[in-house]
């Protein structure tokens, strides 16, 4: 059996009706060197098992595996353990890559060596695919190239900062060198990319493609945003283990604040509250504010019917009305 170069690898758990437009954009890939491992990660929709094993049957690349709830994290662990191929792919479940991505980033990783993570730009989109905003990284002197090479981390404790990927299903990384530094971390439930990134950067450079290869949609009861102020925590903690590491003191601390704020099996069954939805239809009704999209109305209705008692959507709707009279008296005058 010929060893495919690159795995995409994608954790599941239920949202099947997001999950047909995903594996579609993998299998429509240009580069048709791949592996396709999809761990379904004990989802409770029977729907999504149908999905897989159709789409299974019909593509000989989809590797599954099947395993009880555990989390993201340990999806990843699991579906990385099994990749056969040379670099690793990462994409999650609502979102899509375009159909040049595997292709751009595999062509970055034969020609550097020794970059060990590749990303692109990440086109942020609504939960109907609405523009919100484009994730781009560049760098001093590499704003006009078509990709950025570049070291982490660079000396002195002033920029220790990490930057570089822009949405975790955006890399592409080498599985040698995921393996080399440990991998994914089980102590990370949220905010495992960052922990796993900082570590790669000690072994490697990191390199871009500037282009969007990569569309994310944010739902209001996503994990990043019902969780933010865990990942703050957690991103802080993975950072601070890299900087010990760097002054060759124990990180093991830090291991165990990070997994103390592991959510217990009753807290990650619990359903968004209405004001954390709220929140959430909030912010996509802001940006589409600010983009001066009408659809942010749809947004700040969705956000008082989650929660009648929040002020600030009804306080923007009345003002994207208000304006929306003043434009129209202007045009006749």
């Amino acid at each position: 059996m010929s060893i495919s170069k690159i795995s995409v690898v994608m954790g599941v758990f239920n949202g099947a009706d997001q999950l047909p437009v995903t594996l579609d954009s993998v299998i429509a890939q240009t580069d048709p060197d791949f592996e396709f491992i999809i761990v379904n990660d004990g989802s409770t929709d029977p729907t999504v098992k149908t999905i897989l094993a159709d789409y299974a049957r019909r593509n000989s690349r989809i590797q599954l595996i099947t395993k009880s709830n555990e989390g993201l994290t340990h999806a990843l662990i699991d579906g990385c353990a099994a990749a056969n191929g040379k670099y690793v792919a990462r994409i999650d479940v609502g979102d899509i890559m375009l159909p040049t991505r595997l292709e751009k980033q595999r062509a970055l990783l034969d020609k550097h060596p020794d970059v060990v993570l590749v990303t692109c730009w990440t086109e942020c989109c609504g939960p109907e695919w609405e523009h919100l905003y484009t994730v781009r990284t560049t760098f001093p002197g590499k704003g006009d190239a078509d990709e950025w090479v570049i070291s982490f981390p660079e000396n002195g404790d002033d920029r220790n900062k990490l930057l570089g990927p822009t949405h975790h299903g955006s890399v592409m990384f080498r599985t040698d060198a995921y393996r080399a530094v440990g991998g994914y971390r089980w102590q990370f439930y949220y905010g495992q990319d960052w922990d796993l990134w900082y570590r790669l950067a000690e072994s490697g450079r990191f390199a871009g493609v500037q282009d969007v290869l990569y569309r994310c949609r944010i739902f209001p009861e996503g994990i990043s945003m019902q969780n933010a102020e865990r990942q703050r925590q957690i991103h802080a903690c993975s950072r601070g283990a890299f900087l010990a590491r760097r002054k060759g003191e124990d990180e093991t601390h830090f291991l165990g604040d990070v997994a103390a704020i592991r959510p217990s099996k009753a807290t990650r069954r619990k359903m968004p509250t209405a004001s954390s939805s709220a929140a959430g239809y909030y912010f996509i009704g802001e940006v589409l504010r600010g983009n001066k999209d009408n659809g942010c109305r749809k947004y700040y209705n969705k956000a008082i019917v989650s929660n009648l008692f929040c002020i600030k959507p009804w306080v923007r709707l009345v003002q994207t009305y208000l304006n929306y009279i003043l434009h129209f008296q202007r045009m006749e005058k």
